[in-house]
């Protein structure tokens, strides 16, 4: 039996992730989003986060804004993405938002977040492996951001609507790997 290289095999998971979160997303999503919200603000509290970077949801993604909008209250700094060349900078989150390449919103203008130290670091999957590394959509863009600044991120939680498994390794050194996973 021939064995598949790695690549090939990370392709077909995340197409297979990606088909399973599309069918997931088409319902249910608000009774899922709310147990992953309601987990990730208490870790928050827990941890008694000041500095929060998010991301701003694609429709499979579970839908942040809900929990930004209590975090805005309780005056937590809230960072995002802000999509340069094939990788991101965060900047501070706040209005006006504006959608950008691949349907991601943005701040429209924003300060750029400086090396500070990131408490927790809210990050989307589309799948995972037994090392617990993300399999994203494939752009890089989150493994380019972590590797300059994992020093400063203290915690890395990924959240999605469904658990999309590989028992197999799929993933490379170079992605992320999460400290927690939070799904419905």
């Amino acid at each position: 039996m021939e064995v598949m290289p790695k690549e090939i095999r990370k392709k077909k998971f995340r197409k297979r992730c990606l088909e399973r979160l599309k069918e997931v997303s088409k319902r249910g999503t608000y009774v899922k989003d709310r147990k992953v919200l309601s987990r990730l603000q208490e870790l928050i509290l827990q941890m008694d986060a000041r500095t929060i970077m998010l991301y701003l949801p694609l429709e499979t993604e579970v839908d942040l804004y809900p929990l930004i909008k209590v975090l805005r209250r309780q005056k937590r700094q809230l960072y995002v993405p802000f999509m340069e060349g094939a990788s991101f900078r965060l900047v501070k989150y706040r209005y006006p938002l504006e959608t950008k390449r691949f349907g991601i919103k943005e701040p429209k203008h924003s300060r750029q977040y400086r090396n500070k130290k990131i408490d927790i670091a809210i990050v989307p999957i589309v799948g995972v492996d037994l090392t617990h590394r993300r399999v994203g959509f494939g752009k890089g863009m989150y493994d380019r951001f972590f590797e300059k600044e994992m020093k400063n991120i203290e915690k890395t939680v990924f959240v999605a609507r469904t658990l999309c498994f590989s028992s197999q390794v799929v993933t490379d050194r170079h992605d992320v790997r999460a400290d927690m996973i939070i799904v419905p």
